[in-house]
């Protein structure tokens, strides 16, 4: 009788183990820290869901990549994400969403750049300042973004599955609203895009 509870134990234990070794070969993180592949770039809704835009610090220190050379646009980041902010009298006449013609170069080096050194997910995000109506505000923001964005697309090659727009309208200014050179500050673009 203890020869047959000896060998349903070893039966029970070999199973187990069989059982097991299994689990630990077919186990497969779903961490929004593990990174999958693709060959051609693509981003799946998965890891989009994966991030999170409300972690982007806005007051990151100035980072330098070569492909930016224009005074009149900043890069602010840190291993993780890169921001690129652009004033609005850079981009776009006063009032309107259309690109200006000089402002093509700024964005041609942040294309550049993005291209070189991100692989996730990009947000453009729209400013103004306080001057019109909140949904007037909203919809020139969104205009704007959408402008960029398309260039971006056209221009820089960059996907449209990575690019998300995001009009802020006149909510987070950087500065006063009540001084004309605070308005100036708060009408703007910014490009966070995931490294």
């Amino acid at each position: 009788m203890k020869k047959v509870h000896v060998i349903i134990s070893a039966i029970l234990l070999t199973t187990f183990m069989a059982c097991h070794e299994t689990d630990k070969k077919d186990n497969v993180t779903n961490d929004a820290d593990t990174a999958v592949v693709k060959e051609n770039d693509e981003i799946s809704s998965k890891e989009k869901q994966a991030t999170n835009w409300n972690e982007l610090d806005w007051n990151s220190p100035v980072i330098k990549y070569d492909e930016v050379k224009s005074k009149d646009v900043s890069v602010r980041g840190n291993d993780h994400y890169a921001i690129y902010s652009v004033e609005e009298k850079v981009l776009f006449n006063s009032g309107e969403s259309a690109i200006r013609k000089q402002a093509e170069q700024n964005l041609d080096e942040i294309a550049s750049a993005i291209t070189s050194h991100s692989k996730g997910d990009i947000r453009v995000y729209g400013y103004t300042d306080s001057a019109d109506t909140k949904e007037s505000n909203k919809e020139l923001s969104q205009n704007r973004a959408e402008a960029v964005r398309n260039y971006l697309m056209s221009k820089g090659n960059i996907p449209e599955n990575r690019i998300s727009v995001y009009a802020e309208g006149e909510d987070n200014p950087v500065a006063t609203n009540s001084t004309s050179q605070g308005r100036q500050q708060n009408r703007r673009v910014e490009i966070a895009a995931m490294n």
